[in-house]
């Protein structure tokens, strides 16, 4: 986990280097405390594909919880009836 004050953030090829390295959040401080994350776009862009997919899966699981669900042979058989299959 790389931590980086405030002031470092002129020099954004170094920032960006370290992005690239970590290939994580960079942390900003501001006089000692935590004030800013910065990442590389494709860490980000991963994150929050995890996020999304995660959420589905918490969706889904409220949904068998709550028995909003139907037979799979049922669903496919009636899938199958529409369609022509």
């Amino acid at each position: 986990m790389q931590i980086i004050p405030m002031r470092d953030l002129k020099n954004t090829v170094e920032v960006e280097r370290r992005c690239a390295e970590e290939n994580g959040p960079v942390y900003v401080t501001k006089n000692g405390y935590g004030r800013l994350v910065v990442m590389d776009i494709e860490y980000y862009e991963r994150t929050m594909q995890k996020m999304y997919e995660a959420k589905t899966i918490m969706e889904g699981l409220e949904d068998v919880k709550a028995g909003r669900t139907v037979d799979g042979e049922k669903a496919i058989s009636d899938i199958r009836r529409k369609y022509g299959i």
